[in-house]
């Protein structure tokens, strides 16, 4: 497993990550163009508004997870089930980078 390969897809994911947070926070507060003059129009920005910040939110939690991640390629724990303490297979990691249980445990949680 090529662990600096690993942390720069980490911090390359973040950096996205972060930017569309802030991209979707600013467009749902409506920072960059006021709301519009026409009730009717209002009601529908307010509900994109709440799916920009549900998918903000969802960006946060992403880069929580990674940061995690992270955390853990420092303190050389990356790869280990955070439950059982075996390794994480490299086809999970590859696929969720931030995974913190590995096959069997994550599927005795669902």
């Amino acid at each position: 497993m090529n662990l600096s390969h690993i942390r720069q897809t980490l911090t390359e994911r973040k950096a996205m990550l972060e930017a569309r947070a802030n991209k979707t926070e600013r467009d749902a507060s409506h920072r960059d163009e006021p709301v519009s003059a026409d009730f009717a129009e209002q009601a529908v920005e307010r509900e994109n508004d709440d799916v920009l910040r549900a998918i903000a939110a969802e960006s946060k939690h992403e880069v929580e997870q990674i940061n995690a991640a992270l955390a853990r390629l420092d303190a050389g724990t990356y790869g280990e089930c955070s439950e059982c303490g075996e390794s994480i297979s490299e086809q999970r990691l590859q696929a969720v980078p931030y995974s913190t249980l590995c096959l069997n445990c994550a599927a005795s949680h669902e």
